[in-house]
């Protein structure tokens, strides 16, 4: 950052707007990376994330804390991984406690098995699932579903995407021609026994060009060609 300074300095003086922006930016990181915290702490409104994100700042990525303790712990962590979590939340960073052994011991079971393996543990669901979760709400992602005779297969954008952005990660055709979403939430597509239950229960929602994909969501587009 220190080499950049100068160069943005002369720039912003000719007048150029996006090197004032940048410079702006990059000064308010250097303050903090010289106090020994991380870029991603440096406060700055919606607009000037694509500016920021330019910058490259290693620190500036998100980061994940994984701990791995024994089985004992595996549910409430040890004074290890607490020192752990302190030191994530200061940094607003997340982090995940597991047992490694277990999640070994855990893979090789039936979905019956892994159920009362759980239970045994006093854990709600496996690490793995834990930790997927953890780095989905970290990277501000989430799942939808399209659901076929032949497969189904999830789908991953970012949160607050509209139905033809997400139309458009299956084919940019989709998302030129999107006409509308046929569109089921997971747990009435689970709870109806597939999307013709859903459709007879009403449970089936028509979503425009504006509809925002909620987590889970089984959608079926409709598009011109």
């Amino acid at each position: 950052l220190e080499k950049r300074v100068g160069n943005l300095e002369k720039k912003a003086k000719g007048g150029d707007k996006e090197a004032k922006l940048t410079l702006d930016l990059v000064l308010r990181a250097k303050v903090l990376l010289e106090e020994g915290k991380p870029a991603r702490h440096t406060k700055r409104p919606p607009e000037e994330e694509k500016a920021f994100a330019m910058l490259q700042l290693l620190t500036a990525l998100p980061v994940l804390y994984v701990c791995n303790v024994n089985e004992a712990d595996a549910a409430r962590g040890n004074a290890q991984s607490k020192s752990v979590q302190a030191r994530a939340k200061q940094e607003s960073a997340a982090c995940v406690i597991i047992c490694a052994q277990m999640e070994a011991e855990f893979a090789a079971l039936s979905d019956k098995d892994q159920a009362e393996f759980l239970a045994a543990a006093g854990l709600d669901e496996s690490g793995l699932n834990r930790l997927i979760h953890a780095g989905y709400d970290l990277l501000g992602l989430q799942t939808f579903f399209t659901v076929g005779p032949k497969e189904a297969r999830a789908w991953t954008i970012h949160k607050g995407w509209t139905a033809p952005q997400a139309a458009g990660i299956i084919h940019t055709d989709f998302e030129k021609g999107f006409i509308r979403a046929e569109t089921i939430a997971y747990e009435d597509y689970v709870k109806c026994n597939g999307e013709q239950g859903a459709k007879e229960a009403g449970k089936m929602r028509l979503e425009g060009k504006d509809y925002v994909v909620r987590e889970g969501d089984v959608m079926h587009f409709r598009f011109s060609s």
